[in-house]
């Protein structure tokens, strides 16, 4: 089982890369659950044609106890399994808490046992690797990150920032870096200075998506550029990820 965790700078695109990244492996075929941990709880919503599935937290605010799977989750593109943490109101609670109190909920459910997914992606908060944010990498939920930047100095300080709390993971058995994803924004010499960046800090440049208007257009209909667009180069240079991962796993 691929279990993997999505990191970045605040709004560097991380759900839309993890959304793709899904509905990638679900086109090749895989069993694919996708977990957003963060309180805007938008990240499944392109999986979902464009309607957001009820968070965890607010379920449970509710008072209600669920027993099953289907309580809190809903099905997406190719079949994929889509849950939201949430969280609290901004200002009035730590979001961390959400994420633990969703994973503990999901261990009393069996979630992985009973589901059996092939691939588990974790959308996680911000360039957060602390406390409830940094629960997707421990205690043995995912094993590879994925670090998305793009070549802005905010986005690689904060890739840098990563690289070095995940490594600090790592003594304890945790998950380890598996690479970074480069979100084209087109600033001059982008991909040089990723390419600097990756090899000052010892890893690999997995995939480069371009800035395409495809990946707007279907999102605008609530919908992933690998559903809405297979043939265009992003949505391909998704298919080629996912397949490098999968190739990598075996």
């Amino acid at each position: 089982m691929l279990k993997i965790a999505i990191y970045g700078k605040g709004g560097i695109g991380k759900s839309t890369m993890t959304s793709n990244l899904s509905a990638a492996f679900a086109k090749l075929g895989k069993k694919v659950i996708q977990i957003g941990c963060d309180p805007k709880a938008d990240s499944t919503i392109n999986l979902l044609g464009g309607e957001p599935v009820k968070p965890v937290i607010e379920i449970l605010k509710d008072g209600v106890d669920p027993t099953s799977i289907e309580e809190i989750s809903a099905k997406g593109y190719g079949d994929i399994l889509c849950i939201e943490t949430g969280g609290p109101t901004p200002g009035l609670g730590c979001a961390g808490r959400g994420i633990i109190a969703t994973f503990n909920l999901l261990d009393e459910l069996g979630l992985f046992e009973n589901y059996k997914p092939d691939v588990v992606m974790y959308d996680v908060l911000g360039d957060v690797v602390c406390g409830g944010f940094a629960a997707p990498i421990r205690e043995g939920y995912a094993e590879k990150v994925l670090i998305v930047t793009s070549g802005e100095k905010m986005a690689l300080y904060a890739a840098g920032n990563i690289c070095q709390a995940v490594r600090n993971f790592e003594d304890r058995g945790y998950a380890h870096v598996e690479g970074i994803i480069l979100n084209k924004r087109n600033v001059i010499g982008e991909e040089e200075k990723v390419e600097a960046f990756a090899e000052e800090h010892g890893v690999k440049i997995v995939s480069k998506i371009p800035r395409s208007d495809d990946i707007t257009m279907c999102e605008d209909r609530g919908m992933t550029v690998v559903e809405g667009s297979p043939e265009s180069e992003a949505a391909q240079e998704f298919i080629k990820l996912a397949q490098r991962l999968i190739d990598g796993d075996k």
